[in-house]
């Protein structure tokens, strides 16, 4: 059967299904394309789990389900191949992937970079990072949407990857655009800025159970739209310095330094960006047996943690916050030998939300 027959058959089978479902590359191959990446360049289960971006959940073995660039994807992965799904809504045709579409994939994964000479390099200045590196191959960062980085991670504040997961889909639920229906789970795109800065967004979000974050995300999303001029300030953010980027997203209400870093490396072309908390300070006293040596800090200061920040640029140069994913993880609770099992429960996708008012 050649590949043009297949993608028809397959097409023609999801159209007479009554309801659209999660696929698999072995039940719907005509439906699916690949792009080659092995498994040293990029591993799903780390990459998808680690805390960078929270809307992708495992729907099926080795099959991650989420939102990227405004649809709903599949990806699995073989030894050498990045294999991927698109499902394009009701009124979307059917067919495997786009070259165009698949395009948004590799911007969003930066499979322009490459890990293994990365790793290779790390390894050869961090002895630290030789030994850890063997048991987590394959993580590298994602370029996320600005806007939903930055929201996503004003809900980190004082929380764990469970917890964001579950704010952030229900964020989305409540005030992003509805996608697509798959085996009764809707998922939602982010929402918009204006969207945000609704009069009563605030107040929704606390009952979504943000709690004092809801006043963040509704503030700086007004800030950005009525003091910054909308999405292309800080979309511009891309093209200045770290050092500027940092210092404007500390201007809006809820980000903080290591929130303004998480977003210049995640979503801002900053790959030198460290973000640091008190974990990335303990491994770096312990493994690296650092001090701050221009402040007397027991503990992390804005002082200390610029310091540490560059100790680390020095040390593994302009990708340092690639390396510190790696040997100094944020969460180090997901790289485990399951990780993606704490906070695989499927409340954090089904739970009521409550009226827009009472």
């Amino acid at each position: 059967m050649t590949s043009q027959e297949n993608t028809r058959r397959a097409s023609v089978s999801a159209a007479q299904e009554p309801r659209m479902r999660h696929r698999t590359l072995a039940c719907s191959p005509g439906l699916w394309a690949s792009i080659p990446c092995p498994r040293a360049e990029l591993s799903l289960d780390l990459v998808l789990a680690s805390g960078q971006s929270f809307r992708w959940r495992e729907q099926s073995p080795a099959h991650w389900t989420g939102v990227l660039a405004g649809q709903v994807w599949t990806l699995t992965q073989t030894e050498e191949q990045l294999h991927c799904t698109v499902y394009r809504g009701d009124k979307g045709w059917l067919g495997r992937p786009t070259l165009e579409e698949l395009v948004a994939v590799r911007k969003y994964f930066q499979l322009d970079v490459s890990l293994v000479q990365l790793y290779s390099h790390w390894g050869a200045v961090d002895s630290h990072f030789q030994k850890v590196a063997g048991k987590f191959q394959g993580v590298r960062l994602l370029r996320q949407d600005p806007i939903e980085c930055l929201f996503s991670f004003i809900c980190s504040s004082n929380n764990n990857i469970a917890r964001i997961t579950g704010m952030v889909e229900r964020l989305c639920q409540a005030l992003g655009p509805q996608l697509v229906q798959l085996d009764g789970v809707t998922y939602h795109g982010f929402p918009s800025l204006q969207a945000l800065a609704g009069p009563e967004v605030e107040a929704l979000l606390r009952k979504l159970g943000l709690g004092y974050r809801g006043r963040y995300v509704s503030a700086s999303a007004r800030a950005i739209l009525e003091e910054w001029g909308g999405l292309a300030w800080l979309q511009q953010l891309r093209e200045v310095p770290y050092e500027e980027a940092h210092k404007a997203l500390c201007t809006l209400p809820g980000v903080g330094a290591k929130v303004a870093d998480c977003i210049c490396l995640m979503a801002l072309d900053k790959p030198q960006a460290v973000p640091v908390d008190i974990h990335v300070w303990q491994i770096a006293k312990r493994d690296y047996s650092w001090h701050p040596s221009t402040s007397r800090a027991k503990g992390p200061s804005p002082q200390a943690n610029k310091e540490l920040g560059n100790f680390f640029r020095c040390l593994w140069g302009p990708y340092a916050g690639w390396a510190q994913a790696v040997s100094a993880p944020r969460f180090p609770l997901v790289l485990s030998p399951d990780p993606i099992r704490f906070f695989s429960s499927p409340d954090l996708w089904t739970l009521p939300l409550p009226p827009l008012s009472q």
